[in-house]
């Protein structure tokens, strides 16, 4: 398995693809940090805060995607700094 500082180097990487779907709605995405058990912890921001499709935004998109090119993850939750 790669290092956790590739990994971190990656998510931020897939992060900034989806960001500008994000942006386009008033939102944005920021990632917190990478779990010992591979979740991303994720805070959505702006319109997507208190977006009523946030969850399915974090699973059928953000989740998704961040599997899809790094295989590592397991999920992706949301938190709040």
């Amino acid at each position: 398995m790669e290092n956790k500082q590739e990994i971190l180097r990656k998510i931020n990487v897939v992060l900034e693809q989806i960001r500008p779907y994000l942006q386009a709605d008033g939102g944005d995405i920021s990632l917190v940090g990478l779990t010992d058990d591979m979740e991303v912890c994720v805070e959505l921001e702006g319109a997507c805060n208190g977006c009523p499709h946030k969850t399915q935004t974090i699973h059928a998109g953000v989740e998704r995607t961040l599997k899809a090119y790094i295989p590592e993850i397991k999920g992706v939750v949301e938190v709040s700094k």
